[in-house]
């Protein structure tokens, strides 16, 4: 069959040009007896038999490539092919459309245009990462990837913030920087992106081009948990897999709590959920120290970094905790101030944001201790 109805995320044109690699001829089409709805709180749609009718687009011309990519795109997001019959504006044509593997649950009625504005340049970034996997050895795991290349892609929304340049140059990404080719590398739960660049000197000429690698990592929140009252914060320890590769003979690190930014959340978000999920603590405030770069030279790793104000009067000096799921094994530390300092000065926190953190707290902690 050489068509497919469309009725969700893939009406949008710019997405369905990124999944197919191509234009192809569309048409406006309707599915009556059913209805496009919300899907357990996912960025994209499902449909049901129910009242009313479901709108959306005919794909046309179809090839067998087209639809292997198709296929390709929605394994993840558990969807079946069904066949169909769907009304346009020359009659009913027999077709087929992506129907949920499982039963779908109550839910709100789907739209388009909120999708658009909410998670559509999400969704068409991180399609670009799953079909540049297309066609290439390992491209299966693409699939269980998926949420992950959201939360890369929603790192390249937040960033797009326009940024302060009060002492730095007025030079910019889009007239100065010219990125002259992408090559393949490896790409996982993190990708390491070989490139081709040159770029504008402060003397105004054009450098040669640079052959260089980026780390491509997320967005992530760091929480430092402190309770004013009795002048003690929290500290995570876990095991930790740069320490192991460096030949560190105690690969066991104390942190920040510390998560990356889910797609959708704003990094205070995920501050609070990554407290909880990790310290088993709700903040009462959450105070902002900075956000930066962790490595600006390799790494798109960017830290939003908070102080947490909460209650540690009833917490044990050493907790456990971390999610299974996520194969965390994590083991909590209830100290002091001072002692925190003391950690550092004999290099046990080795951590620099965790460091710089607990600074950051001391220059507030006597203002926190008043209120």
């Amino acid at each position: 069959m050489n068509s497919l109805f469309c009725f969700g995320t893939l009406r949008d044109a710019a997405l369905r040009a990124i999944v197919l690699g191509r234009d192809v001829p569309v048409s406006d089409a309707s599915l009556s007896g059913h209805e496009v709805i919300e899907i357990n709180g996912q960025p994209w749609p499902a449909m049901r038999v129910g009242p009313g009718t479901a709108r959306g687009v005919l794909l046309q011309g179809l090839t067998a490539n087209d639809h292997a990519r198709l296929d390709f795109y929605t394994s993840g997001f558990d969807f079946d092919a069904r066949p169909v019959t769907v009304q346009t504006e020359t009659g009913p044509v027999e077709t087929h459309a992506y129907f949920p593997a499982g039963q779908a649950t109550e839910a709100a009625l789907w739209s388009l245009e909120a999708w658009q504005a909410s998670w559509g340049e999400v969704s068409r970034i991180a399609a670009g990462e799953v079909m540049a996997r297309f066609g290439k050895p390992g491209g299966e795991s693409a699939a269980t990837l998926l949420p992950f290349f959201r939360n890369r892609a929603w790192s390249q929304v937040i960033a797009r913030k326009e940024p302060p340049r009060e002492l730095r140059t007025t030079m910019s990404m889009k007239e100065d920087v010219e990125v002259l080719e992408t090559l393949d590398g490896y790409d996982g739960f993190f990708r390491l992106q070989p490139f081709r660049l040159r770029y504008r000197r402060f003397d105004g000429s054009w450098g040669d081009e640079l052959r260089r690698e980026c780390f491509v990592a997320y967005d992530v929140a760091l929480v430092l948990p402190y309770d004013p009252q009795t002048d003690k914060l929290l500290l995570t320890e876990q095991l930790r897999f740069g320490p192991i590769h460096r030949g560190d003979p105690a690969p066991w690190v104390l942190e920040p709590v510390a998560g990356m930014i889910d797609a959708g959340e704003s990094p205070e978000e995920a501050a609070r959920r990554e407290t909880v999920e990790e310290a088993g603590l709700d903040l009462e405030a959450l105070l902002p120290i900075s956000a930066g770069y962790a490595s600006p030279g390799y790494s798109t790793e960017f830290y939003h970094t908070f102080i947490g104000l909460c209650d540690l009067s009833e917490r044990e000096a050493q907790s456990m905790a971390g999610l299974d799921a996520e194969h965390e094994d994590i083991r909590n530390h209830v100290l002091s101030f001072d002692a925190a300092l003391h950690l550092i000065e004999t290099g046990e926190i080795n951590a620099l944001p965790l460091q710089m953190m607990i600074f950051a707290l001391g220059a507030r902690r006597a203002e926190l201790r008043k209120k």
